[in-house]
Formats: C-alpha cells, sequence, structure tokens
C-alpha cells in the first residue's frame, strides 16, 4: 500500500503529473500540474493548481484551465507580464499569463495557446485568438516562457519540443501572442525516447556574477539513466537566439548530465518569477513504466511532485554541473535507533578509509518494503526491494556515479512515508525513488571494508510542523 506523502505535494482526489506553470508572484509559490478533474487515470487532462509561501506546505484550488470538448491542456508555463507587453491587464492590473499545449479534440494537432489571470493565478480567460503558435504537428508540446534580456535586446523566448524529432524549438515573442522561430537543438545527449518539457535558464558558475552559463533541462522518456523517464540537462551559453552547447554532447547515457539518477524525477522545471539565484526545480515524483499501475490503494489520489530543490552551478570534477539543494521545513533530532518519524531527514559523513571493499549501507525498512543507500569509492545507489518495491517487480538498484572527494561524503536522505530522496554532500548527484515502505520503519547502518559513518543525524520534518 502507498500511503500518502506528507511533505510532498498531491491532489486531494484523481490523476497528477507534469507540473506546469511554475511561477512565483505577490509571495507565493504558483504550482500548476497536469490533472485529471474526473479520475486517478491520465485522461482530460487539465490544470490543477495549488499555491504555497513556503513550497513545503501546500494549498490546492480548483482546476484553474479545463479541459472542454475543443481540447485537452497540456504542459506548458505562466509569466508574469509586469510591462504589459500582451495587453491583458487594464490599468493598474498585472497578468498571469499561461502558456500551454493545445490538443485538438478532433484533429489530435498539438499547438501552443494562452490564457491569462488578472486576479493572481485564481481564475483564468482563454484567449480568443488561440492558438498563437501553430506547425501543424502531432507532437509539437511543452512551452517553457521566459524574458530574455541581453545583448540581443528584450523579449519573451520560448523553448517547446518537437518530442518525436528530439529537438527543442527556439522562439521570440513581443507580445506573446505573434512568435517567430529563432533556432533548433538537437537531436544530441539521450535520445532513446520522446523529449519533453524543456527548460532553458542562466545560473553563475560558482557564484560569480560575471561569469554566467546557461542550463537546458530536457526530460524523455523512455531512454532514462534508470529506466523509463528521465531529465538530463546540458551546459552551454544562449545569446538570445541560438543555445551552444560548451562541450561535445555524448549520446552515452553514462555520459550524459542527468539531474536525478533515479527512476522517479520527471518532468522537472523551475520557477519564473524568481531572482536567478534562487533558481528552483520540482519534478513529477513518477514514471511512465509504471505511473498508470500505482496500487488501487492510493485511490482517490495518484501521483505526488518531488521535493522543491533551489539550483546552483558549480565547477565539480573540472566543470560546470547542476546542483540541487533540497528545501524542507526545520525539525527536531531524534534518536538513530528508535523507530523512523513519519518524515525524517537523515544526515552522514561517510568517510571510506581507502581500504578495498569499502562501502557504507544505510538501510530504511519497513513492514511492506525497504530501500538501501550504499555508498563506496566509486557511486552511491539506492536499492529497493520487497512488496513496497512494486514499481520495479523484484525490486532495483538505481546508481550515481560519485562526484568529487571518493574518501569523505556527505549524504542527506529525505524519506517520506512512499519515497525516498538521496543527495550527495556537492549538490551534483541525487536519486529520487518511489517505495512503499509501510509501518514501523527503522534506520540500519552497515560497514564494510573499514568505512564508517560520522556524524550520523536524524531529524522529525513532521512532528514539528
Amino acid at each position: 500500500m502507498i500511503e500518502r506523502p506528507l511533505i510532498h505535494f498531491t491532489p486531494a482526489r484523481n490523476w497528477m503529473n507534469d507540473p506546469n506553470g511554475l511561477v512565483f508572484h505577490e509571495g507565493r509559490y504558483h504550482l500548476f500540474f497536469q490533472y485529471n478533474p474526473h479520475g486517478p487515470v491520465h485522461a482530460n487532462m487539465s490544470w490543477g493548481h495549488a499555491t504555497s509561501r513556503d513550497l513545503v506546505r501546500w494549498q490546492e484550488h480548483p482546476v484553474a484551465i479545463p479541459a472542454d470538448e475543443n481540447e485537452q491542456i497540456f504542459s506548458g508555463s505562466v509569466v508574469v507580464d509586469n510591462e504589459g507587453t500582451s495587453g491583458f491587464a487594464a490599468e493598474g492590473e498585472t497578468a498571469l499569463v499561461a502558456v500551454y499545449t493545445s490538443v485538438d479534440a478532433q484533429t489530435s494537432i498539438q499547438s501552443q495557446a494562452l490564457a491569462y489571470s488578472v486576479d493572481d493565478g485564481m481564475t483564468w480567460t482563454k484567449y480568443a485568438g488561440n492558438p498563437v503558435l501553430d506547425r501543424g504537428s502531432l507532437a509539437f508540446r511543452d512551452p517553457k516562457v521566459f524574458r530574455y534580456e541581453g545583448p540581443a535586446g528584450a523579449y519573451w523566448v520560448m523553448v517547446a519540443v518537437e518530442a518525436g524529432d528530439r529537438q527543442v524549438m527556439l522562439y521570440r515573442s513581443d507580445d506573446l501572442r505573434s512568435w517567430s522561430f529563432l533556432s533548433a537543438y538537437g537531436p544530441a545527449g539521450a535520445v532513446g525516447g520522446e523529449w519533453e518539457c524543456p527548460d532553458l535558464f542562466p545560473l553563475s558558475l560558482d557564484g560569480d556574477p560575471d561569469d554566467v552559463r546557461w542550463v537546458m533541462v530536457i526530460s524523455l522518456n523512455p531512454g532514462g539513466i534508470a529506466g523509463g523517464s528521465g531529465t538530463q540537462y546540458v551546459v552551454g551559453d544562449f545569446d538570445g537566439v541560438t543555445f551552444t552547447p560548451e562541450r561535445p554532447v555524448s549520446d552515452t547515457l553514462t555520459d550524459v548530465d542527468w539531474v536525478d539518477f533515479g527512476s522517479d524525477c520527471y518532468a522537472g522545471v523551475t520557477f519564473n518569477g524568481l531572482p536567478q539565484e534562487e533558481r528552483t526545480f520540482i519534478a513529477w515524483m513518477g514514471n511512465w513504466d509504471y505511473a498508470r499501475l500505482t496500487p488501487a490503494e492510493t485511490s482517490p489520489w495518484r501521483g505526488a511532485m518531488t521535493l522543491a530543490r533551489r539550483l546552483s552551478l558549480a565547477t565539480v570534477d573540472g566543470r560546470p554541473q547542476l546542483c540541487a539543494d533540497p528545501i524542507l521545513r526545520e525539525g527536531a533530532a531524534v534518536d538513530p535507533a528508535a523507530e523512523l518519524p513519519p518524515v525524517a531527514r537523515i544526515r552522514a559523513g561517510v568517510r571510506l578509509g581507502g581500504a578495498p571493499g569499502a562501502a557504507l549501507h544505510l538501510e530504511v525498512a519497513g513492514a511492506d518494503g525497504q530501500a538501501t543507500v550504499r555508498c563506496d569509492a566509486e557511486s552511491i545507489s539506492v536499492h529497493r526491494s520487497g512488496a513496497g518495491s512494486f514499481v520495479r517487480p523484484g525490486g532495483s538498484v538505481e546508481s550515481a556515479p560519485l562526484a568529487g572527494d571518493a574518501e569523505a561524503i556527505d549524504l542527506t536522505i529525505v524519506v517520506d512515508t512512499g519515497s525516498i530522496e538521496v543527495f550527495d554532500g556537492s549538490g551534483t548527484r541525487s536519486i529520487t525513488d518511489l517505495v512503499a515502505f509501510g509501518d514501523g520503519r527503522r534506520l540500519t547502518v552497515r560497514a564494510a571494508g573499514g568505512a564508517v559513518a560520522e556524524r550520523l543525524e536524524v531529524v522529525d520534518l513532521w512532528s514539528q510542523s
């Protein structure tokens, strides 16, 4: 049985998948998401809506943009039109503008359309001139729009995908209504499935505001590093027209840069409306290999989001790599030998000592399933097993190559009722997996080859809420 997560967003009922329209406005984080208002299966795609002040506690709202007899509402993004470029807001108002993929109910053509809100995202009006960008394609989707300001000028940029062609298509607009083609990126990197949910954003390298790189994020299904769904990224330059990787992009999965090495971090995008140094990412905690097979005990809800993660860019192993830091509430330390609280953050400093075969195992086991985090000189891995590993019958192992120092490694592990998220000290390696632990979860630490667990700490992230 999968229990409802406590610190990961889930809708009160029905099916949910990709995050959409992530935007920060007037002190609130808005999370829109792919949603079926009528049942726990993937159908009737609409935009659900939730908000938060802290990215931890969420309030669900009525459906924002519903499907109707003419179209389904697929993934997209929301921008704050502060300068009134779209003309949707009256004097004294600010429009939030949603750019979404409209799937024609008759032809299945996927085109890009607009809706707007002048009451901080609570009610939405579809633009009468939809669609605003139509290539006549059956797989042109998932527009992420942002405001570009650089040497080429100031305008809106859209990145969307031709999913089956494994291409990211870039467009520009002055008013969000009329779009002109800029360039295309791909195929490159991981191309074993359809590309989806692109994002493109700048980050300072090593915190230096004078050294800014651009990061392109691309999800694909299948073809991920852990099987099924996965999300890759590429570091490069964007001059307002063309995205150029800064190093050759390999098509070997183990050479591709991955946002997350687990099975259950997909279709993630970042929030608009935040400063560059607060770039924040949320993904769907699911995998198309088995999302439709989640046990019926989860009814009336199906689907959850990952923890929100603050992103940065750091030089690790001689090159820029994306780092993720989970955003969590405060908690109180508890005895690591006691039964784990409903939501726990486990921190461990791992010292391997350099002996052959040195490894540390941190096992979280409940009545239904277990997950063992293993750390050695080469990799960090998560081994799921037991009845709670229904998502991969017989269990599974998800592994990330170690980054940085192989002798002293810091681990942060966040355990909720049905998931585990593991982050290494550099922030460049994370593994997100669904696990139905069941009752009575306990932590067991085992060392081999002289490995030592230093600074072992367990914090209760739930009882203090």
